[in-house]
């Protein structure tokens, strides 16, 4: 119990900051970071996003009250890391097009990997509407109201998206850890069971039951789950980092300097 109790609070501090910091953004699916314990960078939608960056930033500049362009460049300045010059520019954009429920999402979702949490919450809440919500935007809503430490909010707008997607993966998974980080493993095991059992679910699924199942001290069972679908090397990193997590005693302050723990899913 002690060491379970040292872990969960780890998690729901430094660790699931730094995810639920990163794993807000778009629309994808709240999406756009690992999986993976070891926290291998997720592919791009870019294989460069530098490149990308360059070309939609000289468009951007031609002429920069114009929305697609200023949408393209904030996500490609998100997806190579320019997080804080992404929020600059989409939100100059959304002062241009003050109307404008694209604009207004991409720039709380990258208000959301600044940290913004409750200015990402509100511009987020002017991005869709009550009689046309964006289940998308409901679950990004409630990963922030999460980080806020308002749980029980949050999990209404995961109910909500629900409503919109039953059974939607990526929606459960950051409804399960929800549960995590008020420390209701159990439940949080039923949730991401749920989700793991949809056939749309991705490696970042298995990998969040995977540490829930750890934390309950069912370290064999998590080895397996955290393993599946993966190459013998980066299964044997991931199994190696979640053995060190699930054993230490001490507050893990070596290991802040990453995400050691599986992402939440994001819809970008």
């Amino acid at each position: 119990m002690r060491l379970q109790s040292s872990l969960a609070r780890f998690l729901a501090s430094a660790a699931v900051t730094a995810i639920l910091a990163a794993g807000l953004g778009g629309c994808q699916t709240m999406s756009d970071i690992t999986g993976s314990i070891t926290a291998k960078p997720e592919t791009p939608a870019s294989a460069d996003p530098r490149g990308a960056a360059e070309k939609t930033g000289d468009r951007y500049r031609e002429n920069p009250k114009d929305a697609d362009a200023a949408l393209a460049y904030g996500q490609a300045l998100r997806a190579n890391g320019q997080r804080a010059q992404a929020a600059a520019v989409l939100e100059q954009a959304t002062i241009a097009h003050p109307g404008n429920k694209a604009l207004l999402a991409a720039w709380g979702r990258a208000l959301t990997d600044n940290g913004n949490f409750q200015q990402a919450f509100d511009v987020l809440s002017r991005a869709h509407t009550p009689d046309n919500p964006d289940w998308r935007i409901l679950s990004v809503q409630g990963t922030a109201l999460d980080q806020l430490g308002r749980h029980e909010e949050a999990r209404g707008y995961y109910a909500s998206a629900l409503k919109i997607v039953p059974g939607e993966p990526s929606v459960l998974s950051n409804l399960g850890l929800s549960y995590m980080l008020t420390r209701d493993l159990p439940k949080a095991e039923q949730v991401l069971r749920q989700a793991y059992a949809s056939p749309r679910a991705d490696a970042r699924v298995r990998q969040n039951l995977g540490l829930v199942v750890g934390l309950q001290g069912r370290f064999a069972e998590a080895e397996t789950i955290v393993k599946a679908d993966l190459p013998p090397e980066e299964a044997a990193a991931n199994v190696a980092y979640l053995k060190e997590m699930l054993n230490r005693k001490d507050s893990p302050r070596a290991g802040r300097g990453t995400i050691p723990v599986a992402a939440l899913t994001r819809n970008d």
